[in-house]
């Protein structure tokens, strides 16, 4: 009965967020890769929520974002199959095959881990425990580490009160290499993992440019740790898609979030639904998505601050990064009342904090003398740390104020820490960053807060139409860069 709960939520959750009456559920079908979004496209219509629930999309696991280079990548060096009742009956990993023991524990030249994904009754196996992770070793250029059940669309689940449990991508001292991490169809249940970074924590570090972390996570279902999903700051580009994130677990509420995703290249989230951060009776507490990558690109989003273990978060629900670039299409917010006095933004585009590395950049994300806006802004957003969003439909307890909250740049860095300092002293003229919205809909007064360079539905002149279509978006801001 559990599995079959388990089943209905990843199927039925963005509709379950979103059951007003009011509302009828419509799903709008998903965009391939090849396939172009008109910049007048309204995919959500006035008074109608567009999910896609995860259990009906249908993917090639072959296909891959266009900007993601995944040629020559070698095949795992090392392939291990695990048993599952006879798993679950030893309360660890039995291997159809080559077993871990050969290994002694390190594995060199990659690695794929092959779940069964059925037990013998037919049902979605459970193992009771954490995943096996070796030690990586050797030459890692090319490699690929691979977490995935044995059929596609079946999802394994891993159940273990564990502190520890969780899947850790450990590789350090990386340098300008070529790795890629995927994870398909699997599920974290990880209820005691509070010393946990993360329930997918990926612990890369010390990537140097051109080297590239490419992570997938694919039909997942992930709650625990300190942050269900944890990518440290670094050449990392991360995609997310027909997922659900349920929370996490971690007893240092103010500090640690559904996700916390530091500095990366980018983050590309696809048919997701971000929900049960945990909260604290008398802390504001984290937020359910925070996500400082360069670019962050969300399609059918949605993000709400129901309660996990405690009470529902006052943050706001989406934390990103003004600098750089975001393009969003249906993105759906649900806030229900939370314990302490909410904090305005539902999301927030933040600059009091220095996230990345500077060649992440295109233009100083200080206020730069050399820099005034231009008279006409809307001229000049191929110059321009820029937001979208597209198709914003808002649920809320309350009128919300706003839905976007838009930072201002600072003056420069306290000496040894990453903070900026002076946003409060620079003037309007001196800001670099615009932020747009379009069809912004729900339980709002307007959709920006009072700060920053700031357009709801505007007229865009034909030269920068652009900016409403995904593709051309991410080639804009990976390019500016060279990426």
């Amino acid at each position: 009965m559990a599995l079959h709960r388990l089943a209905m939520l990843m199927a039925l959750a963005p509709l379950l967020l979103f059951s007003s009456a009011e509302r009828a559920a419509t799903a709008p079908p998903v965009r391939l890769e090849a396939e172009a979004l008109a910049g007048s496209a309204d995919v959500t219509l006035a008074g109608q929520v567009a999910t896609a629930p995860q259990a009906t999309v249908q993917r090639d696991d072959r296909e891959y974002p266009f900007y993601m280079p995944m040629h020559g990548l070698r095949k795992p060096a090392v392939t291990l199959r695990i048993r599952c009742d006879a798993s679950r009956a030893a309360g660890r990993e039995v291997y159809a095959g080559p077993s871990a023991e050969q290994l002694y524990g390190r594995v060199e030249g990659g690695f794929e881990f092959i779940y069964e994904a059925q037990d013998s009754a037919g049902r979605p196996c459970v193992y009771p425990f954490s995943p096996w992770m070796p030690q990586i070793v050797g030459q890692l250029d090319r490699t690929q580490y691979v977490f995935r059940s044995s059929v596609p669309g079946v999802p394994v689940t891993f159940r273990t009160n564990d502190a520890w449990a969780g899947i850790n991508l450990r590789l350090f001292d990386v340098g300008p290499q070529r790795v890629h991490f995927e994870m398909r169809d699997i599920a974290l249940d990880l209820p005691g993992a509070g010393e946990s970074k993360g329930a997918v924590h990926l612990e890369v570090l010390g990537v140097t440019r051109p080297g590239l972390i490419t992570a997938v996570i694919r039909r997942a279902n992930l709650f625990g740790g300190k942050n269900a999903i944890f990518v440290p700051g670094g050449e990392t580009m991360v995609l997310i898609e027909d997922s659900i994130v349920r929370g996490n677990v971690g007893d240092n509420v103010d500090q640690e979030h559904g996700t916390y995703i530091n500095g990366t290249l980018v983050t590309h989230v696809r048919n997701s639904t971000w929900y049960g951060q945990k909260g604290w009776i008398d802390v504001a507490s984290g937020h359910q998505l925070k996500d400082k990558a360069y670019l962050r690109v969300y399609e059918n989003v949605t993000v709400a601050n129901l309660p996990g273990a405690t009470v529902p978060s006052a943050m706001p629900l989406v934390d990103i990064s003004a600098f750089g670039f975001t393009w969003s299409n249906n993105l759906q917010l649900k806030r229900v009342a939370p314990a302490q006095d909410v904090r305005d933004a539902l999301v927030d585009l933040r600059t009091e904090i220095v996230y990345g590395t500077p060649d992440h950049y295109p233009w100083n994300i200080m206020v730069d003398p050399g820099w005034r806006m231009p008279p006409n802004p809307l001229g000049a957003l191929d110059q321009v740390y820029l937001s979208v969003f597209q198709n914003t439909l808002v649920d809320s307890y309350r009128t919300e104020p706003f839905v976007f909250r838009a930072w201002r740049q600072g003056l420069g860095v306290e000496p040894g820490t990453p903070t900026v300092i002076g946003n409060e002293a620079t003037t309007r003229a001196q800001q670099r960053i615009v932020s747009l919205a379009f069809n912004t809909k729900g339980t709002i007064r307007k959709p920006y807060g009072p700060e920053g360079w700031t357009y709801a539905d505007p007229v865009l002149p034909p030269e920068m139409q652009w900016v409403r279509d995904r593709d051309a978006f991410i080639r804009h801001a990976l390019g500016l860069i060279g990426r």
